[in-house]
């Protein structure tokens, strides 16, 4: 059977839709899911193996980017998240869906401590909100959402980016093997903080922070928006290449893998 992802929305989330196709063209089962029907009871979490919150500006981002949706999670679903993330199942969030997760304090999670904030989402170092393309390296051999991928390019969308921890955190984050995403110079090289490679200054160049298992990512840069080869940045190009050097160019952009990766976690024999 196809794994089933509870795709959450709500008010200012507007990448729900984006995010549900490839999940589903990648074979998995989905549901695009009000949190206000989570609250009421019409839908249940335990109905699910993956729970993803996608990208957008939930509640305007008035007390923080992911703060309120957090919030209501906290206070209304907390017993069910936790007995979720404690299963062996997968959660991923996006952007202002990667906020609502490090606000939740389900990642880092250090020793199981789930709810236990221990990173925060800072606003970007040029304090502008950046749209950009990135380069991101594969750092992390635990993160299931990440296996196979080397090298990743993808857009990044947002305001408040810039993860933040103190060292104790930090050293802890790099003996774990959980920086599953980093955000590298073109050449693959480390951005070291420059930017615009490192696009808001965030600690150690982490792009994407998983917990202690791997099954829980939290990425800032959309991987959505690279999963098909038309959605790279010059794929005219590329196409062109592969024409003239009669090669076959791929149907699929790089960042279909994070997908079909969460759908192989639970298919694979």
């Amino acid at each position: 059977m196809n794994p089933k992802v509870i795709l959450l929305t709500g008010y200012g989330i507007n990448c729900e839709e984006e995010t549900a196709y490839f999940f589903r063209q990648a074979g998995a089962d989905t549901d695009i899911v009000h949190i206000n029907d989570l609250i009421d009871g019409k839908k249940s979490l335990a109905d699910y193996q993956i729970m993803a919150f996608p990208g957008g500006f939930s509640y305007g981002d008035d007390t923080g980017s992911g703060n309120a949706y957090a919030n209501k999670m906290r206070n209304n679903l907390w017993p069910a998240v936790l007995e979720f993330v404690q299963a062996d199942k997968l959660v991923i969030g996006i952007c202002n869906g990667c906020q609502i997760l490090v606000n939740l304090g389900l990642v880092p999670g250090l020793k199981g401590a789930y709810g236990d904030r221990k990173l925060a989402m800072m606003h970007n170092n040029s304090a502008r909100y950046e749209c950009r393309w990135v380069d991101l390296k594969n750092t992390s051999k635990k993160c299931v959402w990440t296996r196979n991928i080397d090298i990743l390019h993808c857009p990044v969308s947002h305001g408040e980016g810039r993860f933040y921890a103190e060292k104790e955190v930090a050293d802890a984050l790099i003996a774990g093997d959980q920086i599953a995403f980093k955000y590298v110079k073109p050449d693959g090289s480390p951005a070291d903080g420059q930017f615009p490679f490192n696009p808001n200054g965030a600690i150690l160049d982490s792009a994407a922070i998983c917990d202690e298992t791997g099954r829980i990512l939290a990425i800032m840069p959309h991987s959505e928006r690279n999963s098909k080869f038309c959605h790279e940045d010059d794929w005219t190009l590329l196409k062109e290449s592969a024409l003239r050097e009669g090669r076959e160019h791929p149907e699929k952009g790089p960042g279909m893998k994070l997908f079909e990766n969460a759908v192989e976690y639970f298919t694979a024999s």
